[in-house]
């Protein structure tokens, strides 16, 4: 029988589906440049990351504030100095259906320290992810892991039965551009299912019925197409094709802000973008001098930077949307050291003169190799850099190219001279100071990204130290020290820290973070 209460609720419960169903929304989006590869250990690439959140997960995330929280792992405990002890979350499926367990967790963290992987930095000092019972894991490491918490946001966990069902039990060789299953294909735990891919055109995900977690926003299907003009991506905006842009041109940010169907969000990103210089080699690629190498020598690095002015490349390239830096990663970054950050006054005439004492009275040619679709006004920062290169007399190629092409190319160290933008997902000093300036360290996280071969002892020691040292003051006092060591030998020239304005319909609430990563269970469309 019927009662009039249980009749009352379930018309409730009608409405509020039928209100839900209502309320759902597609959401297309752009940015210059396309997602490389759907394998979540293939290429640690920021954007790539930040994309595949929507489908991978890990076993702890950040929440809108960045702070760490569960994710597949319910609680953890730290069991002895050595091994944390992670509760997996019950009742969680894959988007094929199969049950998510500790044997996924395991298999993953294998999979992400295998020689193809582009993330053993995030597993830096792991040795193994061992199970306990089904839906408990413990993670063994070397020594003290005071950061393994951040690392771990970024190791996203694979079903282990549907790896080995399609062969890509180890991850896709990026840097050799290997074709895989994995690499447009994708089987996750995530809000959001892949559809269809159509790399460098359009990737559809849909909402997964089945995840475990509560969407806060209401897009059901996410549309993602790249658009590497930057006219044509804003037009799209205007005419209302796509209703979000991670990347609008820093030019037209003031008509943008004056246009009452659109609206803009800013704020300065945690990546410092930078040159690097090969210091490895005896004698230079790319280049006219022959039988040396002059990135060898500390006074041609340091005339590279002294003729590049950061201050001019904010106002005339970046139109006010970036921070001239001095340093290799972000305030928003644990180990900051605001007191060497004081940016390089550019000085012509001491660059001519250190090339001269150097050797290159004439100076040199060298290329440049710089991405066009990855970071704000990449390509312009090079060719405004080359421009300030030419007055000490060091002729500059831009080699620009897609960074489909770019990726591939300098992660194997076939570059003379190259740009690079890092992010810091950890929030911590030691992800940026081992993958970019400690000695690297073939198949190890040591290294991985230093990929003009700077290497100085000293560095690497304090580096070292600080991977296990969990002291917060002591670790500040080992970020300075490599990071002063690094300055005075000019192991890079750091630029600036990117801003990042997001612009967006109207009528799309989405939350902004240092991170530079949309998260689209977030995102409401009205």
């Amino acid at each position: 029988m019927t009662t009039k209460r249980t009749f009352h609720a379930a018309v409730l419960a009608a409405a509020a589906l039928a209100f839900t169903v209502a309320q759902a929304a597609t959401l297309r989006w752009s940015s210059q440049g396309d997602v490389t590869t759907m394998d979540p250990h293939a290429n640690n690439e920021g954007f790539t990351n930040g994309f595949l959140d929507q489908i991978y997960e890990t076993l702890v995330t950040r929440g809108k504030t960045l702070a760490i929280e569960p994710s597949l792992a319910t609680s953890w405990e730290r069991v002895n100095p050595t091994t944390t002890r992670f509760k997996l979350r019950p009742n969680v499926k894959f988007h094929d259906g199969t049950p998510f367990s500790a044997d996924d967790v395991v298999f993953s963290f294998q999979r992400a320290l295998a020689d193809t992987s582009n993330y053993k930095t995030y597993l830096a000092g792991v040795k193994e992810a061992r199970k306990v019972d089904d839906l408990t894991v413990d993670v063994i490491t070397e020594g003290p892991a005071p950061v393994l918490l951040p690392q771990l946001t970024e190791v996203r966990i694979m079903s282990r039965a549907w790896c080995t069902a399609h062969n890509v039990t180890k991850p896709q060789d990026y840097r050799n551009k290997e074709e895989t299953y994995a690499v447009r294909n994708a089987n996750g735990t995530g809000p959001y299912m892949l559809k269809s891919r159509e790399a460098d055109v359009k990737t559809v995900a849909v909402a997964n019925p089945g995840w475990w977690g509560k969407r806060e926003g209401n897009v059901d299907e996410m549309v993602y197409m790249p658009i590497k003009s930057d006219s044509t991506r804003l037009s799209a905006l205007l005419s209302g094709e796509i209703d979000f842009v991670l990347d609008p041109p820093v030019q037209d940010l003031p008509r943008l802000k004056e246009n009452k169907s659109v609206k803009v969000v800013e704020g300065m990103e945690n990546r410092t973008i930078f040159f690097g210089m090969d210091q490895a080699r005896d004698e230079l690629l790319y280049s006219n001098v022959k039988g040396k190498n002059p990135f060898k020598d500390a006074r041609v690095r340091q005339a590279m930077q002294l003729a590049i002015d950061t201050a001019a490349i904010q106002k005339q390239v970046m139109r006010g949307l970036s921070v001239p830096t001095a340093v290799m990663f972000a305030p928003q970054v644990d180990g900051y050291p605001k007191d060497l950050d004081h940016p390089v006054k550019p000085d012509v005439a001491r660059a001519k003169k250190l090339l001269a004492d150097a050797g290159y009275p004439q100076g040199f040619e060298v290329t440049l190799d710089c991405p066009n679709n990855r970071y704000v006004n990449d390509e312009k920062i090079c060719v405004a850099a080359a421009a300030m290169l030419a007055k000490i007399n060091v002729k500059v190629r831009v080699n620009a190219m897609p960074r489909a092409m770019w990726g591939p190319k300098t992660q194997n160290r076939d570059t003379s001279m190259y740009m690079l933008g890092w992010g810091v997902p950890t929030f911590d000093s030691q992800y940026a100071l081992q993958s970019l300036i400690r000695t690297h360290v073939p198949k190890t996280a040591d290294g991985d990204y230093n990929l003009g071969g700077y290497s100085n002892p000293k560095v690497d020691e304090a580096v070292d130290k600080l991977k296990t040292e969990v002291d917060p003051a002591k670790r500040a006092r080992l970020a300075r020290e490599a990071s002063e060591i690094h300055m005075k030998d000019v192991g890079h020239i750091p630029l600036h820290f990117q801003m990042i304005p997001w612009a967006m319909r109207a009528n799309v609430s989405v939350i902004h973070r240092a991170d530079n990563r949309l998260t689209v269970k977030w995102v409401r469309v009205q």
